[in-house]
């Protein structure tokens, strides 16, 4: 979509490019400028770039979400407890 188009049809773009999964290019000059897409779909991909970008951080929540399967948490007043909160 030109800029114009967007520019044009703001309210209709903003509509559609809140879907989930929406992702709409507006060009300027016919060159690919801006993406525009759901704030929470935008939200998944920074923090994945997040995840790639940090080393261990992956493995870190694995292993995380494994001990939680297996039933290794600790409740919130413990935490509490163990902080002084």
């Amino acid at each position: 979509m030109s800029a114009t188009d967007a520019r044009k049809q703001l309210f209709k773009l903003i509509e559609q490019a809140g879907k989930p999964g929406a992702c709409i290019e507006i060009t300027h000059g016919g060159v690919s400028k801006v993406v525009v897409m759901p704030t929470e779909d935008f939200e998944g991909w920074v923090e994945t770039l997040e995840v790639m970008a940090s080393p261990g951080l992956l493995e870190d929540i694995q292993e995380g979400l494994k001990e939680v399967r297996s039933g290794k948490t600790t409740s919130l007043e413990t935490v509490k407890k163990q902080l002084k909160l």
